[in-house]
């Protein structure tokens, strides 16, 4: 038995009028507290569970939004490879697979490239679509990665990625794997210009996604309880003949483990990226610089001194 469907659907029923059909998207129930959530309260708290704060999945849409100074950005066209190279099929033709997924999201492949503005800084974020086969990782999401760094260089951006994904994907074979070794090289030559490199880990962040480009952050950023790992916890446990810890693979277990830096709610994501961005492209003076005239002894010595405010308690000691 039902209650959602079986008492609680009848009841609202009977409220608006028998004659009235109640939508079946308008209440979701939380995958770890169990509570039902009415959508309206979903979307305001951005797919937060108020009961117990677990972080539910969103649109790759939604989320280039929340962080975008006023939801603003403009998309990258990602040339798009050869489709199919291999000719694979499974219980259907991978051709037949992209054309659904393409029907179905409206999207080329699995990663979404975009730029503007963040707390005013030149940003640039490569984003990925779950929905998308499970944000797989193919020559076209490869492809886009590096168009995403040359354009962070070309705009002297800060480069945001954002992984939601299963892996590498299987029916594309060694061609996506090798996307691991080309994905690894962009993101060295972003970090040769100077330019931040962060990453953004969603869940899930798995498979060759993880061990490639979603590690080498140069901050490396969690929403709360999102999977982080390169195998699949049955495989492990079965591997090492050993039960792993219930928070294995985990945000706060890599954060304990010293894997990644730190652990931020949703809804301070933004806020925080922006200070992050503020310190490391801070290129300006720590401080207000004052030129004083020569006066006195230094005058007599031609020399010119140019200060700056110090702290209070950071003279020099006695």
């Amino acid at each position: 038995m039902n209650w959602l469907t079986d008492f609680v659907r009848p009841k609202l029923k009977e409220l608006v009028g028998g004659g009235k059909e109640i939508p079946d998207n308008m209440w979701h129930q939380c995958p770890k507290c169990e509570q039902m959530i009415f959508h309206r309260d979903l979307e305001t708290n951005d797919h937060v569970c108020q009961h117990c704060g677990h972080h539910m999945r969103i649109t790759v849409k939604r989320r280039l939004e929340m962080l975008f100074d006023n939801g603003e950005y403009q998309t990258v066209h990602v040339e798009t490879p050869v489709i199919d190279p291999l000719k694979f099929k499974d219980l259907k033709r991978y051709s037949d697979r992209i054309k659904e997924y393409n029907t179905k999201t409206g999207e080329s492949d699995a990663l979404i490239v975009a730029h503007g503005k963040m707390g005013g800084q030149n940003v640039v974020i490569a984003a990925f679509n779950f929905a998308y086969m499970g944000g797989s990782m193919g020559t076209a999401v490869g492809e886009g990665l590096v168009t995403a760094s040359k354009l962070a260089q070309v705009q002297d951006a800060a480069l945001i990625i954002i992984p939601a994904s299963g892996g590498a994907r299987m029916q594309e074979g060694i061609l996506s794997l090798m996307q691991m070794a080309r994905t690894t090289i962009a993101v060295e030559e972003l970090k040769e210009k100077g330019l931040p490199y962060i990453v953004l880990l969603t869940d899930p962040t798995t498979g060759g996604v993880s061990a490639s480009f979603a590690m080498l952050g140069d901050i490396q950023i969690a929403e709360p309880g999102c999977v982080i790992g390169f195998a699949g916890r049955r495989v492990i446990e079965q591997t090492i003949r050993e039960q792993l810890p219930d928070d294995f693979q985990t945000a706060e277990y890599l954060l304990e483990h010293g894997m990644i830096d730190m652990v931020v709610k949703r809804k301070e994501l933004r806020s925080t990226m922006v200070r992050i961005l503020s310190l490391l492209r801070n290129t300006g003076a720590p401080a207000d610089v004052v030129k004083l005239s020569p006066k006195g002894d230094k005058a007599k010595r031609g020399s010119a001194l140019v200060t700056a405010p110090i702290p209070h308690g950071a003279g020099p000691s006695s």
